[in-house]
């Protein structure tokens, strides 16, 4: 894990927090560089590396008028150019994802008789944890600093066998966040996600692959692209209960007010990846 890129994560997202919650008053560059604890120059640097717009700019990408414009382009998620699957047109590539649930006997089992190799790697939202069962993404987790690798792996799996990775998964997360400066090498291999969920669980999760890459939609949205339009609340739970973050992309589903709502890995991190991907499309 570089942990470099874990700090510099961290700088950022403590300026994301203060220019999120005081966007009105579009704090000064001196004032987001004092909450990263840099200097305005070294600021205006890192930021712009890290998310490849200036501070000012990323801020338009956190305003509520953005993000209601976002859930009106969504409103046809039912129809949208994803609907073979694809995760995104932007920073994956065009990563072909698609997700296998496990059978009702496993499900029930929660793993008994798999391997989950887990290993933790870093990105641009701070460290994860990855976990493959038979080269099969089944988690992905962002780590708070005082959780453990180890028993978050048990907990999305109780009865699997674990085993620490050492190189096996690096493939993997080199597809999902490419280093800086990396060059491809031919065509990216598809992913498979092993998922243990519910069938309605499952329909849901489905349904957030098709979300482009820079868009939004609401909960109601989900509901209704999955036939359910009542089951909004329902679809709440199945988004919070997802257990492979960023590429399962719960994070581009947002309140129909245009307000951002929670996130199972923090609020700031949800604001600094839509950011983020917003940057990389319209940017």
């Amino acid at each position: 894990m570089n942990t470099n890129n874990t700090y510099t994560y961290e700088q950022i997202a403590r300026a994301i927090e203060h220019l999120t919650t005081n966007f009105r008053e579009q704090p000064s560059l001196a004032n987001l560089a004092d909450h990263a604890n840099v200097s305005e120059f070294h600021f205006q640097r890192l930021f712009t590396e890290w998310a490849g717009v200036s501070p000012k700019k990323f801020s338009q990408y956190l305003t509520l008028e953005h993000a209601k414009n976002q859930l009106r382009f969504g409103a046809s998620l039912a129809a949208a150019a994803h609907e073979a699957g694809l995760s995104g047109t932007g920073r994956l590539h065009d990563l072909f994802v698609t997700i296998e649930g496990v059978t009702p006997g496993q499900f029930k089992q929660a793993g008994a008789g798999l391997v989950l190799t887990y290993r933790v790697f870093d990105s641009p939202f701070g460290p994860y944890l990855l976990g493959a069962i038979n080269n099969k993404i089944a988690v992905l987790h962002f780590l708070a600093d005082t959780e453990i690798p180890e028993q978050i792996a048990a907990a999305a799996w109780p009865e699997a066998t674990l085993q620490q990775d050492s190189v096996g998964l690096q493939s993997i997360a080199n597809q999902i966040f490419p280093a800086v400066g990396a060059v491809a090498l031919g065509s990216p291999k598809p992913l498979t996600m092993l998922m243990r969920g519910s069938a309605f669980q499952l329909k849901v999760w489905s349904a957030l692959l098709k979300i482009p890459e820079g868009r939004l939609v609401s909960y109601d949205q989900i509901a209704d692209a999955i036939g359910q339009p009542t089951a909004s609340r329902a679809v709440g739970t199945a988004i919070g209960s997802n257990p492979i973050g960023y590429l399962i992309p719960c994070h581009r589903v947002i309140k129909k007010t245009g307000l951002f709502g929670g996130y199972r890995w923090g609020t700031d991190r949800k604001q600094a990846m839509l950011g983020w991907e917003a940057a990389r499309v319209n940017g």
